[in-house]
């Protein structure tokens, strides 16, 4: 085991003006590997534009602070590990300067925040409120010190199609680097086991379908969450590239059943290592089953993750 360091986050606080209070976020479990020792369609169209995209060379999502007109602005850059905090931040315009307050809604909420660590075993996914002055905030408590990246992933109103912002966020305290956990088709959550079939490809993609039994029978009577039976998230181990894909049918359509399979239509930008965040609901309460896995034939077996 590696040595503790302290370490402190860098990058300039950016200041923020607070107003109102608008809607009500929530957050759902958080998922950490800390714990574990590691080792080594909404529509076909749908699909078809996300390989278009990835084909044409696309830069996958929230890697750019900035990108098409807009940023992403943290008023809080470093937090300290196993503390709850707030953590607050706007997305502005870049022609006027001013903060967005207009949204469309996507997936049953305006705006959907990521916070993952570097090495992609902590992953919050959260629903902050927003202001009337267009400031978005949430209470966070990370359990591990180490680098953050945050996730905003939203779609302005008037905008044709949603984009995601990232940001860097340092977590203070005592760090430990940690490898990306082992590749694994099937993993535990709170009493489920879930279970991955299929290969995420690069190129033109392909299906991938997360089955969900508890105590060895089939989970049937999944619950709508944000829309769907499912929300996936995919990062790219390494620089955290984003790919935030939804499953191929909705609830109520007559042809898409509430489980156990959740299918989704997914398209890599490219070979390597990445980290799948599922969220499902069922008896009331959203959980998240995590996964490695990886694309374009790249190793599955000994060393392939990363280490930060």
């Amino acid at each position: 085991m590696n040595t503790g360091l302290k370490i402190t986050a860098f990058a300039a606080a950016v200041a923020a003006t607070f107003g109102t209070a608008y809607g009500v976020g929530t957050g759902i479990d958080p998922v950490t590997d800390r714990d574990k020792e590691p080792t080594a369609r909404h529509g076909e169209h749908e699909k078809e534009d996300q390989a278009e995209r990835t084909t044409a060379g696309h830069t996958p999502g929230g890697l750019q602070i900035s990108d098409r007109g807009y940023t992403l602005e943290l008023a809080e850059t470093h937090l300290v590990a196993d503390k709850k905090q707030p953590l607050r931040f706007t997305v502005v315009e870049d022609a006027t300067g001013r903060n967005v307050t207009a949204y469309a809604r996507e997936h049953d909420k305006e705006l959907h925040l990521i916070v993952a660590s570097r090495d992609l075993t902590t992953y919050r996914h959260l629903h902050p409120t927003r202001a009337a002055d267009g400031t978005w905030s949430t209470d966070v408590r990370l359990p591990e010190a180490g680098g953050y990246r945050v996730f905003a992933d939203f779609r302005p109103e008037g905008a044709k199609e949603s984009l995601t912002l990232g940001a860097d966020l340092g977590v203070a305290g005592t760090y430990e680097p940690r490898n990306l956990p082992a590749h694994s088709t099937t993993t535990k959550v709170d009493g489920y086991d879930v279970t991955l079939k299929g290969e995420l490809k690069t190129g033109a993609g392909g299906d991938l379908t997360l089955s969900v039994a508890r105590n060895g029978r089939p989970v049937t009577d999944l619950q709508p969450y944000l829309g769907a039976y499912g929300h996936l998230v995919a990062l790219r181990s390494g620089d955290l590239a984003y790919l935030h894909v939804h499953p191929n049918g909705t609830p109520g359509d007559g042809k898409t059943e509430a489980g156990p399979g959740i299918s989704f239509g997914t398209a890599a930008p490219s070979k390597g290592a990445y980290r799948l965040f599922l969220d499902f609901k069922h008896g009331g309460k959203v959980r998240t089953a995590a996964f490695t896995v990886y694309a374009g034939g790249a190793a599955e077996k000994g060393g392939g993750g990363h280490q930060h």
